[in-house]
């Protein structure tokens, strides 16, 4: 890898949540194991994002995957406060 290769990859949020999000879901080659670790070598945001995005995913899959919530349903007053709401704001958009 050139110098030049090396400060795009650093500097990269874009790509690295791309592959963080990548990496959840498959796998990812060796390069881009690579370019991910050099930038999150770097950067801290994308280190913050990378473990509040193993968590949402570990969160939503132990909620699809949990035999006690195998039936959800919004409540039926939350319902029609939403359908209260949509209606006001297209009535306000019409005047």
């Amino acid at each position: 890898m050139e110098m030049d290769e090396i400060t795009k990859i650093a500097y990269n949020c874009r790509k690295a949540t791309f592959l963080i999000e990548k990496q959840q879901l498959s796998s990812i080659t060796m390069r881009e194991k690579l370019e991910l670790k050099i930038h999150l070598a770097g950067c801290v945001v994308c280190r913050i994002f990378m473990q509040q995005s193993a968590n949402i995913n570990k969160m939503v899959h132990n909620l699809l995957h949990d035999d006690t919530h195998t039936e959800m349903k919004l409540n039926d007053e939350f319902k029609k406060e939403m359908k209260d709401k949509i209606e006001q704001q297209l009535n306000n958009n019409k005047n």
